[in-house]
């Protein structure tokens, strides 16, 4: 039997959803979507842009919601050199049905290539890539987001905006240049809170163009962790891993954090961090006695040394774990630690070294502001979240001039974690509650915003195209944690919710 306090939670929810149908049939047909262009987002004109694009005197201008109308310049047309060879080519197909988990059960899913994760791509550091992508069964279409890679915006691969989703029997080409070395995934990005939650997505690294690094990593490991219906899996399975490596060699664990909530890492034996979302760290410390926190979608490169006798145990995202050594070392050589409860602070990590644009004067400054109320969106009753007050689809659209130095406001003021994801750009966290950063530059593309927790982010517009710009514990983007980034003079044939069944979240 449900308790008074129960009760009383759903008289207030319910008195509020029916408040909010109160406000009358207008508000109800309002979110009642049909077919839309991305394009026509944005009439809430309330994203506060200040700077020398669209200034309006002295105070700001209102952040357009048709950027882009009046352009000539496809969203389909920024693709990689067509004329150039590619230097890695790769077939993907998609299927839907059972997903075989190793060392737990199966769940009905989808697979890549026959197996979740996908088969993990490698390209070196300047290679052209090419991925040919089939759906053989995903019924309701499906496609490729290179999530952390700086692609060309054809190659996007979220549907409604960049493609159609690829239907069952369909195919489709992305093509894009590995630009930055680093740890990255791809995932479909349509019904993406659905195909990603169960098995829709694998691990991509790019090696750089350098086979001598400053810090000589010997020996290179990826743990992507996933959750498959409550099951904890690293690369794909129910078990702890091994990794082989001789006394005293230095091992690159790449982390890749393919779940909806945040991972954590740590070690009785202190470790480096040696890149964040693909960007190496500039002169990294040693962490000892502290975890290191990833988004949901975000990567974490950790440098190990292995002992000189038996192994080391490095914990990745809670329940699982690498013992990293000599083989034949038993288990108990290296026992599990406790999680330690202080965090490693990226805002400090590390040593500065300028960065390549001056943040200081930006030539556009949004807000972005997450908070959550009661309301309809799509003809949907709930508590959904808010943009600058603004509930999907009137949420603001960010318009920029590619050019431009950007410098985005975040704060959350809900009561959850929000992991930001920008695509197509990687953003460097300027500051945190007011407190400026002070060690290496911390570059991201999925960035926790905690409750209450306020962000200066800054990027260059330097990728043409319309990005989104959400949060990556998937199911938030879906109750309208999403907004875009638009340049101006792109637009996109693209529509959400019309024939082609485009649902990008």
């Amino acid at each position: 039997m449900p308790s008074r306090r129960e009760l009383l939670r759903c008289a207030v929810v319910g008195v509020a959803v029916t408040t909010a149908l109160g406000a009358g049939a207008l508000a109800w047909n309002s979110t009642l979507l049909g077919e839309y262009s991305v394009m026509t987002m944005g009439g809430g004109h309330d994203a506060m842009s200040h700077g020398e694009h669209g200034a309006n005197g002295p105070g700001a201008a209102e952040a357009s919601g048709t950027a882009g109308t009046t352009g000539d310049a496809s969203v389909t047309s920024l693709t990689a050199d067509p004329e150039r060879p590619a230097d890695v080519r790769v077939e993907l197909v998609a299927r839907q049905g059972t997903v075989e988990v190793p060392g737990g059960r199966s769940i009905e899913g989808y697979t890549v290539n026959g197996v979740s994760p996908g088969p993990e791509i490698r390209a070196r550091q300047g290679d052209l890539i090419e991925v040919e992508f089939a759906n053989e069964s995903v019924t309701d279409g499906a496609t490729l987001h290179w999530h952390g890679i700086d692609v060309p915006n054809a190659a996007d691969g979220v549907a409604g905006i960049t493609q159609d989703a690829v239907p069952v029997g369909g195919r489709h080409v992305y093509r894009f240049e590995a630009t930055d070395a680093g740890t990255y995934w791809y995932h479909s990005h349509q019904v993406s809170h659905v195909q990603v939650e169960r098995g829709l997505l694998g691990a991509i690294v790019v090696e750089p163009a350098s086979t001598e690094p400053a810090d000589a990593v010997e020996l290179d490991a990826t743990a992507l962790l996933h959750v498959y219906g409550g099951q904890h899996t690293l690369n794909g399975r129910v078990a702890d891993e091994r990794v082989d490596a001789p006394p005293g060699a230095t091992v690159r664990v790449r982390v890749i954090n393919t779940d909806q909530g945040t991972a954590s890492v740590w070690s009785a034996t202190p470790f480096r961090v040696v890149a964040v979302d693909g960007h190496e760290v500039h002169e990294p410390g040693e962490v000892d006695g502290q975890r290191v926190l990833i988004p949901a979608g975000g990567r974490a490169d950790v440098a190990v040394q292995a002992p000189t006798r038996g192994a080391v145990r490095l914990h990745v995202g809670g329940a699982r774990s690498m013992l990293i050594g000599d083989p034949s070392a038993p288990e108990a050589s290296a026992p599990p630690v406790s999680q330690p409860p202080k965090t490693l602070d990226l805002l400090a990590y590390g040593t500065p070294t300028p960065l390549a644009f001056d943040a200081a004067a930006p030539d556009r400054s949004y807000d972005y502001v997450i908070a959550r109320r009661f309301g309809v969106i799509d003809g949907r009753p709930g508590n959904f979240w808010t943009i600058n007050g603004r509930m999907f689809p009137d949420v603001p659209m960010f318009d920029v001039a590619e050019g431009d130095v950007v410098v985005m406001h975040l704060r959350n003021d809900s009561g959850d974690v929000h992991p930001m994801h920008l695509h197509g750009h990687h953003v460097v966290v300027l500051s945190r509650d007011g407190v400026a950063a002070s060690g290496s530059p911390w570059v991201v593309d999925s960035l926790d915003v905690r409750p209450g927790e306020a962000y200066d982010i800054a990027f260059v517009a330097d990728n043409p195209g319309i990005w989104s710009d959400h949060c990556h514990t998937l199911p938030h983007a879906v109750d309208g944690l999403v907004a875009h980034v638009m340049y101006e003079g792109v637009t996109t044939p693209f529509t959400i919710n019309g024939e082609a069944g485009n649902r990008p979240e």
